[in-house]
């Protein structure tokens, strides 16, 4: 996947494609092809779709992939465009150009969010070469260099769709494949967030480890993802810019890491009522008590976390 507007995400060959047996290369070259157009949109969206498309040319009715002509010679790279309100834009596109006949394009794209979203996103790439069986490769997390956690990804669509080329334009309604996730951080009475706070990480479990490139299926749901919240600038909230993550198994667990100026830590865990499914976007509450600082770490009374509609006690944390 690529990244709109802050530059394209470099490609990462982490896994070595499958190749189907059965399947023989055509020509490496080609004079008879046919480049079509692109069209495309995000089901329940109300507009087209504006980011990046790419499209995976496959066999008609198989995952396995066919490859894509570039300067009338058959290679591994896939179509590549940058799509405005549906439609083609723009000089830097790798259009889809194939011999005359019947193909399963498989569709991913980023689109381009009208929301503040986390800034840093990524995930890994499968290797790809002609006659791969896509529905052997996956889409991964990436890990965080620092620790064990991994890092949230991009807001990603996904559709397969059978095409006639040089007969019918590539066309798709892709559907997200991934949840949204927002934490905000506040006091009682909506106050200044005590200055003993120095940082608050969050660390969602349950997270799926990679989501299947043919299918987009999510699978291995045991990966914790983390990022920071960030103070408003009126003090008096903590929060993130929405954060992409592949699914998650149900009732994620939910942790805030909080370490105060003294190099104190103190966590804070809980599991979620509501699922991260993919296409929905959560957005959880938390409204901390006072911090006493009578001992070397503080104390915090939790007074309860909203979480869609929904109240959680905590105890005091020590």
């Amino acid at each position: 996947m690529k990244k709109i507007t802050l530059g394209a995400l470099a490609l990462l060959t982490i896994a070595t494609a499958c190749r189907d047996d059965s399947y023989s290369l055509p020509a490496k070259s080609s004079t008879n092809l046919v480049t079509p157009t692109l069209h495309t949109r995000v089901n329940g969206s109300q507009s087209p779709l504006t980011g990046i498309v790419e499209a995976y040319p496959c066999l008609e009715g198989s995952s396995i992939y066919f490859g894509n002509y570039v300067n009338n010679t058959l290679s591994v790279f896939y179509g590549f465009y940058n799509v405005l309100d549906g439609n083609i834009t723009g000089d830097y596109n790798r259009e889809v150009s194939l011999p005359v006949g019947n193909y399963n394009i498989v569709y991913w794209g980023t689109p381009k969010y009208e929301e503040p979203i986390h800034t840093t996103p990524a995930i890994v790439e499968p290797g790809l070469t002609l006659g791969a069986d896509l529905s052997q490769l996956y889409f991964s997390l990436r890990k965080n260099s620092q620790d064990t956690t991994y890092i949230p990804v991009y807001d990603m669509v996904h559709v397969n769709k059978e095409v006639i080329i040089g007969q019918e334009d590539l066309e798709a309604n892709m559907n997200r494949v991934v949840a949204g996730l927002k934490v905000i951080v506040k006091t009682k009475n909506n106050a200044v967030i005590n200055s003993n706070i120095t940082d608050i990480k969050v660390l969602i479990g349950g997270i799926a480890e990679k989501l299947n490139l043919y299918t987009a299926e999510p699978s291995n749901m045991t990966k914790t993802v983390q990022f920071n919240l960030v103070r408003s600038t009126d003090n008096t909230e903590m929060s993130n810019a929405m954060v992409m993550l592949f699914p998650s198994a149900p009732n994620p667990l939910l942790t805030l890491v909080i370490t105060l100026k003294d190099g104190s830590v103190h966590t804070l865990s809980k599991n979620l009522v509501s699922t991260l499914t993919a296409n929905t976007r959560l957005t959880v509450n938390i409204v901390i008590g006072d911090i006493f600082a009578g001992g070397s770490s503080g104390k915090f009374t939790i007074e309860n976390w909203n979480e869609a509609n929904e109240t959680i006690e905590f105890p005091v944390v020590d």
